[in-house]
């Protein structure tokens, strides 16, 4: 299989990754450390909400009827009968010809059926026994209705969704002060080749310090899983097969780089010929990082990325991140995809779909795809300024200046040129 590669699509290969992979285990958590977490139950409102009737803003209770004949010219009085404050229950039913001073957030009193603004009676500032209400109201109008938000019992959290500062805010309103979350999955990361020095080594001739690594610890992380650093795998084919089982046995899935291709020292594509292996895929119609492979060895999976790190960083976000957040339990997995026009011409063809790492820019209201130009996937320089990858399909000539291309997303766009 090493030298007989079947060819599939990006698209395939996820499908034949993520049919294999399940979510992990739940776990209680306090919402407190929650935020970014895969929710693994619905969560349901224990009341209504607002659970009473209130007012959202600050001004007058009143009921609808005595405002009839309010105009701005002929305001209609009506006695005040008590303040009410936010967090105070009323003391006082409305009665015909009577109001209530009421703030922000209060509870409307019996009776009460609208609420006018300070800004349309006569002296909002003053507090006196008597206001005049200069317009009519309907019944209902700046009331918000016990309920009317959510209703008791509906479900305000859906499994799978990821809590965000918003669902923060709703779970804290019903008082969940613990949640159920899928457990973060641990993801193992290991780089191979004997050319690899740890970042503290001195250089050497022939040797190169692991990048690799530690920028896909980060990308792992951020897409929610636990990295598990490893140390680098030797090319000896037994060896390798032998701590990569025992590195296994610690995460939920095993991410490498380097050693895919068809080289007498690529221990990962060596490996796919091994019984205890089920190859799911090892060549991709995608430039950079065809040779991407991906195999369950003893029913664990791996991903095989390429060592190039231009190459790697592409794979982790066409594969890895899908298979963290699978593994974390997200249900609808969506790659950040968008629509811009290339902002310079790409004719560079190519015989697969080519991933160009670049930048967003916003024109005159239209976003802009700029490609960084590094051809060789495998420089580092342009990583740290990439936001995206933009797709220049298969064949032809490239894309024009001025047409739209489908652009992968990967980070916050900085809107610079």
């Amino acid at each position: 299989m090493r030298f007989s590669r079947q060819i599939i699509t990006v698209e395939e290969a996820l499908h034949r990754l993520l049919e294999r992979l399940g979510a992990q285990g739940v776990e209680e958590v306090h919402i407190g450390e929650a935020y970014g977490r895969i929710l693994a139950e619905d969560v349901h409102a224990t009341e209504d909400l607002p659970h009473f009737d209130r007012s959202p803003l600050d001004g007058f209770a009143v009921r609808a009827v005595d405002t009839v004949a309010a105009t701005p010219e002929q305001p209609v009085r009506l006695r005040v009968v008590e303040t009410i404050a936010a967090g105070n229950v009323p003391q006082v039913a409305l009665t015909a010809g009577c109001a209530s001073r009421i703030m922000t957030g209060a509870m409307l009193p019996p009776g009460a059926d609208a609420v006018i603004m300070f800004e349309q009676t006569e002296n909002p500032a003053a507090l006196s026994d008597e206001v005049g209400i200069k317009r009519a109201l309907r019944p209902g109008e700046n009331v918000a209705r016990r309920g009317e938000e959510i209703r008791r019992g509906a479900v305000i959290a859906q499994a799978g969704e990821k809590i965000n500062a918003g669902t923060l805010a709703v779970l804290a309103t019903f008082g969940c002060t613990r949640v159920s979350v899928v457990r973060k999955p641990r993801v193992g990361l290991l780089s191979t080749g004997m050319e690899l020095l740890d970042m503290e080594q001195p250089l050497s001739p022939g040797k190169i310090r692991n990048s690799n690594t530690l920028m896909l610890s980060a990308l792992i992380a951020e897409a929610g899983g636990i990295p598990l650093l490893f140390p680098s795998l030797t090319d000896e084919l037994s060896c390798a097969k032998k701590r990569l089982t025992e590195h296994l046995q610690q995460v939920d899935l095993l991410v490498t780089s380097g050693g895919v291709s068809v080289g007498d020292f690529d221990v990962m594509a060596a490996l796919t010929d091994e019984p205890e292996a089920e190859l799911l895929f090892n060549r991709i119609a995608m430039r950079p990082g065809s040779p991407t492979t991906s195999l369950l060895l003893y029913g664990k999976p791996i991903i095989a990325l390429s060592g190039n790190p231009g190459a790697c960083f592409l794979g982790h976000e066409l594969f890895v991140r899908p298979a963290v957040e699978k593994l974390s339990g997200v249900r609808e997995l969506q790659q950040r995809r968008v629509m811009a026009k290339l902002a310079v011409s790409y004719t560079k063809p190519c015989p697969h779909p080519r991933y160009l790492r670049g930048r967003l820019g916003e024109e005159g209201g239209v976003l802009y795809a700029w490609p960084d130009f590094n051809e060789k996937a495998g420089n580092l320089g342009t990583i740290k300024d990439s936001e995206c990858f933009i797709v220049i399909p298969a064949g032809g000539s490239g894309k024009q200046a001025g047409e739209l291309v489908e652009v992968l997303t990967h980070a916050a766009p900085s809107w610079r040129r």
